[in-house]
């Protein structure tokens, strides 16, 4: 399959996770639903449609898996297929259980307010707003540890490019000190090579010297001393 065909793989999974999430939340929300009947008549139909959303997903990827050209992605892509038809399931069953539950204690709770009457009605309202206002605060503070987190992966990011970095200007330092060691060793022998010329030059300087002034001293003994 194209490269580009990975784009629409990558969206069909992001939208089966998020209808996923979503449906885990509904479920949740039925099984704190405290009534009446109609809110929960309403929670269901928002379940059914994300049910039916996260269906089409689910069947959009098996055929995607299906038109994969390489066996192995075709492979994966099917066992993922599975994975999320066995969540689905997964979730309609959870959703059942919490339906039943949330029945039964709509049913219990009308029977509580036919005994408590008005206040027991006013503190079952007062307890709905706690749980949502602790809820909302919950929220909140997972919002702030998501920031948090990504603010700590952006700052090891920046911390392993500092490090990339820096063992690049290492590398590049050691190379010139190669490279300048191999210039000191050039002249350091050139030195050598120079001062052994300089007394090879004073050497011969001295003999030249000494001969210039023997040939003198033979000279001014023939024409002063021509008899010895």
């Amino acid at each position: 399959m194209a490269a580009a065909a990975c784009v629409p793989v990558r969206v069909c999974h992001q939208e089966i996770v998020k209808f996923d999430l979503e449906i885990k939340a509904a479920v949740q929300d039925i099984r704190d639903c405290p009534g009446p009947l109609s809110a929960l008549t309403e929670l269901n139909a928002a379940v059914k449609e994300k049910f039916r959303h996260l269906r089409g997903r689910i069947q959009e990827l098996e055929q995607m898996a299906k038109e994969q050209d390489k066996e192995s992605e075709k492979q994966a892509l099917l066992r993922e297929v599975e994975n999320h038809k066995k969540q689905m399931l997964s979730n309609q069953t959870a959703w059942r259980k919490a339906n039943l539950a949330c029945k039964i204690a709509i049913d219990n709770s009308e029977k509580d307010q036919l005994l408590q009457g008005r206040d027991s009605l006013r503190q079952r309202k007062t307890t709905k707003e706690s749980l949502a206002e602790s809820a909302s605060n919950i929220t909140e503070s997972l919002m702030g540890i998501s920031r948090m987190m990504s603010q700590q992966v952006q700052q090891s990011e920046e911390t392993v490019q500092t490090l990339a970095n820096s063992s690049r200007t290492i590398l590049e330092a050691n190379e010139e000190f190669k490279s300048m060691s191999g210039t000191i060793q050039l002249g350091r022998k050139l030195i050598t090579k120079y001062n052994r010329r300089e007394l090879t030059d004073k050497l011969l300087i001295f003999l030249a010297l000494a001969l210039f002034l023997a040939t003198v001293l033979y000279i001014l003994k023939k024409r002063l001393f021509p008899f010895l």
